[in-house]
């Protein structure tokens, strides 16, 4: 059964039976997970299970629900009575029945679990494996047939790294905290905690606070963190001033950089954000008072002079193999572009040697002779916003030349100068430029809402998002959650005493699920695309600030220079409630990678 067919089939049933989408509600976080979750999920490979339409009527028995799909509060409810639904040999019920029942109890159990059952027997193993972290992603509607010329960012965009580079420098960074602004020597014990800390996060700088925020600026509970440990709910209300709401004035500014709040983009500020989550659990935990302005201020820069001392690009350059990855395909990318007539230029903030080398490894001592245009040391995002600095010459050497710029060769390395000279100087305008970046503020952003060229953004957390998305666990807990939700939403005018303590064990295996699926992608923070049911402030941007995103530029080497991206039409909240298209994000995006394959 294709996933398509199950989400048809489980929408049309639930509508029948008078259940509508899940709601946008906020709850407070369970402390302590029961087993019922993981065991939601454990489905037997071997079993079969036929379709609601296949189950027999009246007086027939429906089939039993398996026991590892049973919950905590399956365990405990009571037997069901002579004359409830579900039990075998009693006529069933009609769910479409408004009518009131003797027993609130016992109707509420019914339904659930009929429910539970549907969503057991609809979700097929394998039901999500078309998802492919090689697809690219629309946001907009774009066309490579409109696309005359390719731009591009370098860090994390032409070159990936590994994570030992996120290892040195946090290491590096740690060591300038100790020596350069005396900091404890006993900080050096904390080694680098991997996956700790996810792009987008949220840093209050007042109050030393990791967390994640959702579109609304809403902060997503159970993800706020002091140092290591986790900020309970109640605290975070209490410093907040009884909402989880952050307001837009304290919030990050345009560029993520707000008067209270910071938010992380790139993917170079993770060590920076395991590094402020070290050193301020260092200071809690042996109960020294500390200012944490004034710390994350020297976090900050101890980062910062890992940069502009250039020790990055001395260790990349030092050993290209361990941390520059897949430049074969970066390579195969650029020889794709040229031979079908494109143009291509290059914008980044990094200096030239640097560049050369790293560019000389993956693509080889003519890299140059693929671009256009070659612009280092750009000084982004102040490169696209301001007028001010002009184009300067480098020789080959990387020497600066001091000679008025009139055009820009091909060939030529350029260093500064602005977007304005840029656009004047190559009259390359709107879309049918596509620019690709992995920081959605400084590379994107003002790109797309001031110039209107095409962007793309890179995201290599795709890669990971996509793996759990795709497991067979994810996909039928996520879907038992919703169907719970709505069915709670279409059921919450029951309210007599007993219906209330049904919906109690609902609330508690549905925080449950939420924290579960929250899990599989970072027990920490969660997906960097989602909140539990929102889109995180991240995806936000992203929406925003790209036309199309993808897990690195190999993904390109999938489609054909006419394709056209389109983007899937979700439902608003007025619409059809069809979230069952939605079970798994992007699973019937993509079913036709397989035929296009031939192209690579």
């Amino acid at each position: 059964m294709s996933l398509k067919t199950v989400g048809s089939a489980l929408t049309r049933t639930i509508l029948a039976r008078g259940n509508g989408t899940p709601p946008v509600a906020r709850s407070p976080k369970v402390n302590g997970l029961s087993t019922s979750c993981s065991l939601l999920a454990d489905r037997q490979q071997g079993e079969s299970h036929g379709h609601p339409s296949d189950r027999p009527t009246g007086d027939a028995p429906p089939p039993s629900e398996p026991p590892h799909m049973r919950t905590a509060a399956d365990k405990k409810r009571p037997p069901e009575p002579v004359g409830a639904p579900g039990v075998p040999g009693v006529k069933k019920r009609s769910f479409t029945s408004d009518a009131a029942t003797a027993n609130e109890r016992t109707y509420l159990w019914a339904r659930y679990n009929d429910m539970k059952r549907l969503v057991h027997d609809l979700i097929p193993p394998g039901a999500c494996k078309s998802l492919n972290s090689a697809a690219i992603y629309a946001n907009n509607e774009v066309n490579l047939a409109e696309v005359d010329i390719y731009g591009f960012d370098y860090d994390y965009t032409l070159a990936l790294y590994s994570d030992a580079l996120n290892i040195m420098i946090y290491n590096t960074a740690k060591r300038f905290l100790i020596e350069h602004f005396k900091y404890p020597e006993d900080i050096h014990k904390y080694d680098y905690i991997q996956n700790f800390a996810t792009r987008g996060l949220h840093y209050d700088i007042q109050k030393g606070l990791l967390m994640k925020i959702d579109a609304f600026h809403y902060i997503e509970p159970g993800t706020v963190y002091r140092g290591l440990r986790p900020v309970s709910d109640d605290e975070v209300l209490q410093l907040y001033g009884g909402t989880f709401h952050v307001p837009l004035q304290q919030d990050s500014g345009f560029y993520g950089k707000g008067p209270k709040v910071k938010q992380f983009m790139d993917i170079f500020s993770i060590p920076e954000m395991t590094l402020l989550a070290v050193a301020n659990d260092f200071f809690i935990t042996n109960g020294i008072d500390y200012d944490p302005v004034h710390l994350f201020k020297d976090v900050s820069e101890a980062v910062g002079m890992v940069h502009l001392k250039g020790y990055m690009y001395k260790w990349v350059m030092q050993d290209l193999d361990n941390f520059i990855l897949r430049g074969e395909e970066t390579d195969a990318v650029l020889h794709r572009l040229v031979t079908h007539g494109k143009k291509l230029f290059l914008i980044t903030n990094s200096p030239f040697s640097f560049v050369d080398k790293g560019m000389r490894h993956m693509v080889g001592k003519n890299w140059r002779d693929f671009f256009d245009v070659v612009i280092v040391q750009a000084d982004k995002p102040h490169f696209f916003t301001d007028c001010i600095k002009p184009f300067r010459r480098l020789d080959d050497n990387g020497a600066l030349r001091w000679e008025k710029i009139t055009s820009l060769e091909k060939g030529q390395i350029y260093k500064q100068g602005n977007l304005f000279d840029f656009l004047r100087l190559t009259h390359w305008r709107g879309s049918k430029v596509l620019y690709f970046g992995d920081h959605l503020y400084s590379d994107l952003a003002d790109l797309m809402l001031r110039h209107g060229w095409r962007t793309g953004a890179i995201v290599p957390e795709l890669e990971h998002e996509t793996k759990v998305v795709s497991t067979h666990k994810y996909a039928l807990s996520l879907t038992w959650l919703q169907a719970l939700t709505g069915l709670m939403e279409r059921l919450q005018t029951h309210r007599g005493t007993e219906s209330k303590e049904v919906f109690q064990e609902w609330q508690k295996e549905r925080e449950e699920l939420r924290v579960m699926t929250k899990n599989l992608f970072n027990p920490q923070f969660g997906s960097i695309f989602r909140t539990c049911h929102n889109p995180t402030y991240f995806s936000r941007r992203l929406s925003r600030f790209s036309d199309i995103y993808m897990t690195n530029l190999s993904c390109l080497l999938n489609y054909d220079q006419s394709y056209i991206f389109y983007p899937r039409r979700t439902p608003l909240q007025h619409e059809a409630p069809l979230w069952m298209d939605q079970l798994c994000t992007g699973c019937m995006k993509t079913p036709f990678l397989d035929d296009m394959s031939i192209i690579r």
